[in-house]
């Protein structure tokens, strides 16, 4: 995990001593468990590391982590749900750290087809993922028509999440990839416009999308797995993409 801050930005942050981080780093004191909660959240770092820092620190984790379908989690996914189906008719999907599709809308699936009715098999992975269906040369790729706009940007993105979350599942699914992809694409600045969002743009089958995604999540989670899943929103970048949508809906209605 890579914050970039100086032993003084920590302890300005954490509201720690500068000479009690300085110990920290050197080994010549010891947190307790309570330090290390303050300084994990200081640094905003996901409950899954938190645990593990934990753990290192010789301490028990604090966060549990439940399953999807634990009755617990009910709720949460009940809000994920209402959330994915509120944003129809534009697509919507839940993901979770390694950018495994956990729950999605109508409209994500129909534009799931699009691509082909194998498109998840084409890509690989014994679960829809949304890394493969953007990096795997058989994926969505082919319809991208500014790829070389958005793929770089798209997989630094993916290595920030990776190395922000940890985890082995994400770091093998982009090492997977890594040999798939174009080299000068992947490690070239993206030479793009200057513009509040950076749309995609699809071309499947002479049918032109644009769209743009946000990304929510859960804001005081407590649980690991709630803490990791994220819903991804794609909205229309323009008039016509929006009355396809709108039009498909109706349509199906």
């Amino acid at each position: 995990m890579r914050r970039r801050l100086s032993q003084l930005d920590l302890a300005l942050t954490s509201g720690v001593s500068q000479r009690h981080v300085s110990f920290l780093e050197s080994g010549r004191a010891r947190p307790s468990r309570a330090m290390v909660l303050q300084l994990s959240e200081a640094l905003d770092v996901p409950l899954r590391d938190r645990n593990g820092w934990l753990t290192a620190a010789g301490f028990a984790p604090v966060f549990s982590s439940r399953a999807l379908e634990d009755p617990q989690m009910a709720q949460v996914m009940g809000a994920v749900r209402m959330m994915l189906t509120a944003h129809a008719p534009f697509p919507a999907v839940a993901l979770d750290r390694a950018w495994n599709v956990v729950m999605a809308n109508a409209p994500f699936e129909q534009l799931g087809a699009l691509l082909g009715e194998d498109i998840w098999t084409r890509v690989g992975g014994d679960r829809p993922n949304l890394m493969r269906l953007f990096f795997h040369p058989d994926g969505i790729r082919p319809f991208v028509v500014n790829w070389r706009d958005i793929g770089p940007l798209m997989w630094r993105r993916a290595q920030r999440e990776a190395d922000a979350a940890g985890g082995q599942e994400t770091r093998a699914i982009l090492d997977e990839l890594t040999p798939l992809q174009d080299a000068e694409m992947l490690w070239s600045p993206a030479d793009t416009a200057l513009v509040p969002v950076l749309a995609f743009e699809l071309d499947v089958g002479g049918l032109h999308l644009s769209m743009f995604a946000v990304v929510a999540t859960f804001g005081t989670a407590q649980d690991v797995t709630a803490d990791e899943l994220r819903i991804e929103t794609l909205f229309p970048a323009d008039a016509a993409t929006e009355a396809l949508f709108r039009g498909a809906a109706a349509a199906a209605g």
